[in-house]
């Protein structure tokens, strides 16, 4: 279909396209746009010059400034990018200005198109106070919790915050009102290190998101992370695209996801996707969205939050209903009624995806960095890699460090697991220390082969740093020759030999002599 059979009958039509982000979501956006036949432009930062994002878009403008502040999170600069470009409409990703309201009316009240959700929504569900008073309103059920009131006065604050945990109960958790990536989140067991928690909790919060409130929610042990996409458009029609389940997480950040649950029973996933959907009405709701649950071990449910913008999990729910969700994003933003009912989705098969981060898993999931030397993702049936990244980049610490999320999609879990498990150990990464081998290990766990997943899983099974296996004289051999064709050994992620003999590899590299014979 070309761009003109589609938008011909949009209220709102969209020729071109500005992408307000970069990395990964922004290729992921500029390839739907040049689907779509639109015209696609980027955004680039000096420290994006010649990243892939820009090369995949038709045109890109470069933002001047040194900082974020002065380039991905400069509403003007952005807007003037948009004017001098041409762009109709801007679409924001996700991370940086996506779930900000202001920018939302700024591309606005700018004469663009906002491919967003309303800012009045984004407003709502961004303060999570509020967004569980609203979803209590709506009859959604939320995790029993307490607000703190406030005092410039530190002993009635106190005061106040004991007062709410008592009533609460422990185990609790204190949250953030305005973030989350696990910012201004801490666990408390006992009384005794409420305070600490709490004035800890607070600084981090106003030091990430400029607004220290926090407050506490019932601590839910033994539960999954499962949340459901939502697409609503301007004509009232919402819709679920079924449950994501996200339980897999480390410092509270998703690694695996996975879609349908491995555990959810038909009538529970109904409930969840009514409630998904009565949570989005509840804030007139327009354009892809998430709403997040906590499934306790007794089979109920609670409101966590919504997740205004598009998931960086979304394509495995793609791939289970064959919808593609920024075409839908920029369809409903044109004005576009949704092409289908909720009768008309059903879920095929199933899908996992895993987040490939230049990280070491053997140093509590510190960032890495490095060349890629090489970058030699797997192929074949039921494969796809979402990525920013090629092979001759370098991982940086300027940014998340995100490399790439490999999807693999089966016929049903064992399939699909079975898929993943031979994807990782095909996939080639060389120059950055990278969480690959973890991932290979957490896919093969029989916890996680039987659907055992709850957010405790990493914690659970992997209570010390991971530990990567001993490389093979054969490695080693390697990693010298790598050493002659002028790739250091520590950027192929093959450390010197340090005192105790103990030498810290990087996975895909040991695979390099079956692989590179």
């Amino acid at each position: 279909m070309t761009q003109q059979d589609w938008m011909k009958d949009a209220p709102h039509p969209i020729q071109s396209v500005l992408v307000a982000n970069r990395g990964e979501i922004a290729c992921r956006v500029l390839r739907a746009c040049n689907e779509m036949g639109l015209e696609s432009i980027a955004i680039r930062s000096d420290a994006d010059y010649g990243a892939l994002h820009t090369e995949v878009a038709d045109s890109v403008v470069h933002l001047e400034g040194e900082t974020l502040a002065d380039t991905y999170l400069n509403i003007d600069a952005i807007l003037a990018a948009a004017r001098s470009s041409g762009a109709d409409a801007i679409h924001p990703g996700y991370g940086f200005l996506s779930e900000r309201a202001a920018f939302a009316r700024a591309v606005q009240e700018a004469g663009l198109i906002w491919i967003g959700p309303p800012a009045e929504a984004i407003e709502s569900m961004g303060d999570k106070v509020t967004a569980r008073r609203r979803m209590m309103d709506a009859g959604v059920p939320v995790i029993p919790g307490q607000e703190i009131i406030d005092s410039d006065d530190e002993d009635r604050l106190i005061d106040a915050l004991v007062a709410a945990a008592t009533e609460v109960d422990y185990p609790l958790l204190l949250k953030a009102s305005a973030g989350g990536g696990g910012k201004g989140m801490r666990a408390v067991h006992e009384p005794k290190y409420l305070q600490q928690e709490f004035l800890a909790a607070r600084r981090e919060a106003q030091t990430a998101f400029g607004d220290g409130t926090v407050y506490i929610e019932r601590l839910l042990d033994g539960s999954r992370h499962i949340e459901v996409q939502i697409l609503a458009d301007l004509h009232g029609s919402t819709v679920h695209l079924f449950e994501r389940e996200c339980s897999i997480q480390r410092r509270h950040q998703k690694v695996v996801e996975e879609a349908p649950s491995p555990v959810l029973d038909e009538s529970t996933r109904l409930a969840m996707g009514d409630a998904a959907v009565a949570a989005a009405a509840a804030v007139d709701y327009a354009g892809a969205g998430t709403v997040e649950f906590l499934l306790a071990p007794n089979g109920s449910f609670y409101f966590l939050e919504m997740n205004t913008r598009l998931q960086v999990e979304h394509p495995v729910t793609e791939c289970i209903t064959g919808v593609d969700l920024v075409e839908q994003q920029i369809r409903v933003a044109s004005g576009l009624p949704l092409p289908f009912t909720q009768e008309d989705l059903t879920i095929r098969g199933h899908a996992i995806e895993v987040r490939i981060y230049a990280e070491d898993p053997s140093q509590g999931f510190l960032p890495a960095t490095g060349p890629l030397a090489v970058f030699r993702p797997p192929e074949g049936p039921g494969i796809r890699l979402d990525t920013g990244v090629r092979e001759g980049d370098v991982a940086r610490i300027d940014f998340d460090p995100m490399l790439a999320k490999l999807i693999v999609h089966g016929s049903d879990r064992d399939h699909a697991t079975r898929r993943m498990k031979s994807a990782l150990s095909e996939f080639v990464i060389l120059g950055a220390t990278t969480n690959i081998g973890f991932l290979s290990d957490v896919i093969a766990h029989p916890a996680y082969r039987a659907g055992e997943t709850d957010t405790g899983f990493i914690q659970r099974h992997y209570p010390k740093d991971w530990v990567a296996p001993a490389p093979s004289d054969v490695l080693l051999l390697i990693a010298a020759a790598s050493e002659h064709l002028g790739i250091h050994r520590k950027s192929v992620g093959l450390t010197a030999v340090n005192d105790t003999g103990r030498t810290t590899p990087n996975d895909p590299f040991q695979r390099l002599d079956r692989r590179y014979p």
